[in-house]
């Protein structure tokens, strides 16, 4: 059974071995975790294009402010009419070729809208500061989401040195049983055990440094790297025995309140979607507008006698146009009320998106904060964990070493620290990132504050 499964083992380790026989570019010097970042946040698509959407908005913004003044406008034409016209500086009816050229200058004032455009105007400008917290938040959801694939790296690599390790402490161990068992002292099946073990370690190495390769790959993905591209990342420099856990989580929802984007933004949304509800209701009103009209015109006819162009374009068919204009809706099939209540449902919908938003805002932030809490203890725990485990695998070893104990108990005590050490190397990351996790739920991530 031992000899199937030691076969089964060294054909997976070679099928490893040669996926992991494919090579590419290489960058010598490490990423570091701030380089990270900065990578992703020149390179993101999802950013790039929430940007695009806030010069979208801005323009926007822009347009509506300027609808509130006057609207200017130049028509023209010119062509010739065959047969039949009205010659004006005779004042009849002529037959024969007429060119001719018109040009007026066209000016309207928006009076009164029932406050259309004014709220059309607002509804916008909150758009705009909407966009922007909802770009500030893309960007620590980036920061956020490199965090976390750059912890899982950094703990990825520390598991292949463990495994790395262990399987060195195999190979040392099945030496040492070789020699005994040559003496005499140790039986046969202890080194058909061991080998076993070591290829158990083989196997969790070429494990380990395969999901650290997979890891790697989504980390590229995320920075927008090439992911045949080979690179080291480095540990962040950051005392994980430093990191503050001495705050309430009432204080934290406060902060959160007043810096979280995207609460502020579903804010600024749902003041759009009042001032938008507003406009449309600003259809049932009537409309008045001031207009003024200057135009002109100039007549050729073939075979006639014919004033010159600026006597007829600048004195003889000039004709100016002002008064007030006014709209009164009557009936359109329902079509304004149809449009106020779709933008009425619109902002409800928009207040209750900020309801639930603050009761999700306030959930992550307890979650962060039991986090925190959590990972402190948990550290604490697997370092006291990890001293026990190396303590009892020194002793584990001297005794079997002695002949008092025999290879399964000291295989459990290496197992232990293994497992300690795994135990201990995921505590430590989640510990030294989980500060800045917390700073995501509080809304107060940015990267000029990375160390």
């Amino acid at each position: 059974m031992i000899n199937r499964i030691s076969l089964t083992t060294t054909l997976i380790v070679l099928l490893c071995s040669a996926a992991f026989g494919q090579e590419g570019t290489t960058i010598d010097s490490p990423l570091t975790f701030k380089e990270a970042v900065k990578l992703a946040l020149e390179n993101n698509i999802s950013l790039k294009q929430q940007q695009n959407q806030l010069s979208s908005a801005s323009m926007s913004k822009t347009s509506n402010l300027l609808q509130m003044g006057p609207s200017l406008s130049i028509t023209g034409n010119t062509g010739r009419n065959d047969g039949n016209s009205f010659n004006q500086q005779e004042g009849r009816v002529v037959n024969g070729l007429l060119d001719f050229t018109n040009a007026t200058f066209r000016a309207s004032m928006p009076l009164f809208q029932g406050f259309n455009q004014l709220n059309s105007y607002k509804a916008s400008k909150y758009r705009f500061e909407a966009q922007i917290e909802t770009v500030e938040r893309t960007k620590e959801d980036i920061i956020q989401l490199v965090t976390t694939r750059y912890l899982q790296c950094l703990l990825d690599t520390e598991l292949v040195k463990i495994a790395e390790r262990n399987m060195e402490t195999q190979q040392t161990q099945l030496q040492q049983i070789n020699l005994h068992v040559e003496a005499g002292s140790r039986a046969a099946v202890d080194a058909t055990n061991q080998e076993y073990q070591l290829k158990n370690a083989e196997l969790n190495l070429l494990r380990a440094k395969n999901a650290l390769r997979n890891d790697k790959a989504q980390l590229a993905q995320t920075l927008q790297l090439d992911p045949l591209i080979n690179f080291n990342i480095e540990e962040p420099a950051w005392n994980v025995n430093e990191v503050n856990a001495n705050v309430s989580s009432d204080e934290l929802y406060a902060i959160a309140v007043e810096n979280r984007s995207d609460l502020a933004g579903a804010k600024h949304n749902e003041s759009s979607m009042e001032f938008n509800y507003r406009a449309m209701k600003g259809n049932y009103y009537p409309s008045i507008s001031a207009f003024f009209n200057y135009g002109s015109a100039y007549n050729y006819i073939h075979g006639g006698t014919n004033r010159n162009f600026e006597q007829q374009f600048l004195e003889d068919n000039v004709q100016k146009t002002y008064g007030i204009s006014f709209t009164i809706p009557i009936f359109n099939g329902l079509l304004t009320r149809s449009n106020v209540v779709q933008s009425k449902v619109t902002y409800e919908n928009a207040a209750l998106d900020v309801e639930n938003l603050e009761l999700q805002v306030k959930s992550q932030v307890l979650l962060a904060y039991q986090n925190l809490q959590d990972a402190v203890t948990t550290y604490q725990v697997a370092q006291t964990q990890l001293e026990a485990a190396e303590l009892s695998f020194e002793l584990g070893r001297e005794r079997y070493e002695l002949g008092i104990s025999n290879l399964v108990e000291y295989t459990q005590a290496n197992q232990d620290l293994v497992q300690a050490q795994t135990d201990f190397a995921r505590a430590k990351y989640t510990l030294m990132f989980q500060e800045l996790l917390l700073d995501y739920s509080t809304g107060t991530l940015s990267f000029e504050d990375l160390k």
